[in-house]
């Protein structure tokens, strides 16, 4: 009789959560055995992956895939590279499991501190770019988390072929194979059994289309690692430095348009746009941005279209970009409030008080002072790689590297101490 959907996946969580005990007590060293050996699989294995890659490639274009997402979906040389290399990063990365904090002795004697653990079994669920694969299996398996990896049916081929590599590490570390599973069915059931798995699933991190994330978000019996849209600002407040404010909101929006970091909306305060737009706009022109604005900034910049309520609250993800002029830092802070994704959010100012109100009252999950938005990600917070962001406010908030796939518990130390 064939295996049901829904007993696969079972098994599948079964084997995750007895491999997640293991990976718990698992040494630093094991780990990251584990994964150099695994980067070393990849390395050998180049023909391989490349030959499964092209397998997934040609299925793409035969069903007319568009070439955004058969770009996302390549496995080139470079990518290769890339996948090696983020192995070693994550290997030399400090292991953040067993460490103690904030011990102290209370009046009754005992010692209490906190000490920091894996979540357990991870879930995660994404579109087309096998990459991920390595990058989630990596961070899950050096903050000693068991992961179930469920990629996209049109990168399965690719996702095999990696994770094959990666039970080659584990074995040659000693490690159990369940400890990184790979979803083989490209049945959608798959998922719906996932996240509703909370015997055998503590987390699941969706990575992909806002359509996708919702989705999990919504039917997920399991907690969620998310943000569904990066819809961010930058304001440049009446104390603004011009230079400043020009070279960071160009960069906020042009540096790459695609990612969740990029700025979608820029405000400016009344009294200095002015000096500040005409020279914005003209370097948005010269690199083919469209842009969109409200009355104010229509009338002053002249050939600009003109914005819509709808506007404020999208994530444009290309080279379009709305523009608001607004009366003071309140109107700024509440524009973003109202229509922001808690994301990342930046101001250009020297004045001191007006950076501090900032910092406090924007309700997101990164708040900049004179910097770009698009430093808001694991790699340029110093966390190394990066299993995505969360807009959530529980657990982990912004980009979540290995100390957001850990949790802490309580531990005491008493010498046959009673309580009296």
């Amino acid at each position: 009789m064939t295996e049901s959907v829904h007993d696969y996946m079972t098994r599948l969580g079964r084997a995750a959560r007895e491999a997640s005990r293991v990976l718990a007590r698992a040494s630093t060293a094991q780990k990251n055995r584990a994964l150099q050996a695994a980067a070393s699989a990849l390395d050998a294995a180049r023909t391989e992956l490349s030959a499964a890659n092209e397998q997934d490639l040609a299925s793409g274009r035969s069903n007319g895939l568009d070439e955004a997402m058969l770009d996302r979906l390549a496995l080139t040389p470079a990518r290769i590279d890339d996948m090696i290399e983020g192995l070693r990063q994550v290997a030399a990365l400090p292991d953040p499991i067993g460490e103690i904090r904030d011990m102290r002795y209370l009046p009754s004697g005992i010692q209490v501190g906190k000490m920091r653990v894996p979540l357990g079994v991870v879930g995660i669920i994404y579109e087309s770019r096998p990459n991920v694969t390595i990058d989630a299996a990596s961070l899950c398996l050096k903050s000693g988390n068991a992961t179930i990896l469920r990629g996209g049916s049109e990168a399965i081929h690719s996702n095999q072929a990696i994770a094959r590599c990666i039970q080659l590490g584990l074995a040659e570390a000693g490690l159990p194979a369940a400890a990184v599973q790979v979803v083989e069915t490209t049945d959608r059931a798959a998922v719906g059994a996932l996240i509703a798995m909370p015997e055998f699933v503590d987390v699941i991190v969706p990575r992909g289309g806002k359509g996708l994330i919702e989705r999990i978000s919504r039917e997920a019996r399991v907690p969620v690692i998310k943000h569904l849209d990066g819809i961010c600002h930058v304001y440049i407040d009446v104390a603004a430095d011009i230079d400043k404010a020009v070279r960071i909101a160009d960069n906020a929006k042009t540096q790459r348009y695609a990612p969740c970091n990029t700025m979608e909306t820029l405000l400016v305060h009344a009294a200095i746009a002015g000096k500040v737009l005409p020279p914005l706009a003209a370097i948005y022109r010269e690199k083919g941005v469209e842009l969109r604005g409200c009355g104010q900034t229509r009338e002053l910049l002249g050939d600009v279209l003109e914005a819509s309520e709808e506007d404020w609250s999208t994530e444009y993800n290309a080279p379009i970009l709305s523009i608001k002029i607004v009366e003071s830092l309140d109107a700024a802070i509440e524009h973003i409030n109202r229509y922001g994704s808690q994301h990342t959010d930046a101001i250009v100012t020297e004045n001191f008080t007006d950076a501090r109100r900032f910092l406090t009252e924007v309700d997101s999950s990164s708040v900049m002072i004179n910097a770009s938005t698009r430093f808001a990600d694991g790699f340029e917070y110093g966390l190394g790689a990066e299993i995505g962001i969360s807009t959530d406010k529980l657990h982990a908030r912004g980009p979540v590297g290995l100390e957001g796939l850990t949790s802490e518990k309580y531990v005491v130390f008493g010498d046959g101490h009673v309580r009296t």
